[in-house]
């Protein structure tokens, strides 16, 4: 089936009880035992196993082509499972631009517990290749990344992960299933923030690990699932399911948006440099061909004038809203290194963009006035 059909149907079924086509909401915290001691419908208590988290995974997993998903209450607790499921000395090799979320999990709470993590330039095989250890037993990458949009071929990284004896983990909250595809380019494990694209309106909080193989390190990130407890409440993994029912639509046109803009920006004389995997001169633009379906709704611009002007360009705007997260139908802008704090390595005047669904030109007119002298 077509991505299309699969996010509307992937999980769904029709309520036997009722013929409700929207799946009804399940908030009971425990369920019933049988006589015989049994769990004949297959639910013992909601931190283990709950229907509407059920038909979210089973979804989430038909929608990268693996074989199982665990759903999570952030994306921040999906990426702790995934190194967490490691042991004390294990190896990490993370791209080197990152998530700062994820870059201050690992630096704050995951070395100190005895994780070892080195960063590299991902776009780089030949860097990756040099950067591995005896005891590398993940290898983790964005593309795009996250605030530069630097794009990392998959299928050469988790060649080398493979060849290595280790893990191939990909982050693919920016570009979503409905572009990219890690699990069919050779990676292990998918990653999403499902508070992002996936849920798509900026009104529930998630996220998601969906493994090629339900065994191995699957097996741990269940575990700790369970174990942990950080799972997400029923009404959430409802928003989710719903929310992904639009999201190849929606991320078609937010990307077909962001390309315009892209351009328009490009062209500027106030801006410094616009980082897009859509325009030809991007330095990971053939590979993003190649791998991507389009370029996404994601882009980052660079202002003229240093980090005042880049504030001053976000304060002017009227359409785009001045908040992090992405992946909404809203447009977003923000001002990224003040956010990431004494750690950023974001250039100071940096403003990353979340292109949402209105109308390419109004949002065109609206950073026209906002570069404006």
């Amino acid at each position: 089936m077509k991505l299309e059909t699969i996010a509307v149907h992937a999980g769904r079924t029709v309520d036997p009880a009722t013929g409700a086509i929207t799946p009804p909401l399940h908030l009971s915290t425990t369920f019933e035992r049988d006589a015989d001691t049994s769990y004949p419908r297959g639910f013992v208590y909601t931190r283990s196993g709950n229907p509407n988290r059920k038909m979210l995974e089973e979804c989430l997993a038909a929608l990268e082509g693996g074989a199982a998903a665990a759903a999570f209450a952030s994306g921040s607790a999906a990426c702790a499972a995934v190194f967490q499921a490691l042991r004390p000395g294990d190896h990490v090799l993370a791209h080197d631009d990152l998530y700062h979320g994820v870059a201050r999990l690992l630096r704050e709470v995951l070395q100190p517990w005895g994780l070892q993590v080195d960063r590299v330039d991902m776009g780089d095989p030949a860097k990756v290749q040099a950067a591995l250890r005896p005891n590398t037993r993940l290898l983790w990458l964005e593309t795009p990344s996250n605030p530069m949009l630097k794009i990392v071929d998959i299928e050469r990284v988790a060649q080398i992960a493979h060849a290595a004896g280790a893990l191939c983990a990909v982050d693919g909250t920016w570009a979503t299933p409905a572009l990219q595809h890690p699990l069919q380019a050779g990676a292990d494990l998918v990653v999403h923030s499902t508070t992002k694209y996936l849920s798509g309106h900026s009104d529930v909080l998630g996220g998601a690990v969906v493994a090629r193989a339900a065994d191995g390190i699957f097996e741990r990130i269940r575990a700790l699932q369970e174990i942990a407890g950080a799972v997400p409440a029923p009404f959430d993994c409802w928003l989710v399911l719903r929310g992904i029912a639009t999201l190849p639509l929606r991320v078609q046109a937010q990307s077909a948006s962001a390309l315009r803009i892209a351009e328009f920006l490009a062209d500027h004389t106030g801006v410094d440099s616009v980082h897009y995997p859509g325009l030809a001169d991007h330095p990971g633009h053939a590979v993003a061909a190649r791998q991507m379906q389009a370029f996404g709704g994601m882009l980052s611009v660079q202002v003229q004038g240093g980090r005042a002007a880049a504030i001053r360009v976000a304060a002017r705007v009227r359409l785009f809203t001045r908040a992090t997260s992405l992946g909404s139908v809203e447009s977003l802008i923000e001002h990224r290194a003040s956010i990431e704090g004494a750690h950023s390595t974001t250039p100071d005047n940096l403003l990353r963009v979340s292109i949402g669904l209105e109308h390419t030109d109004d949002l065109i007119a609206d950073l026209a006035q906002a570069l404006a002298p």
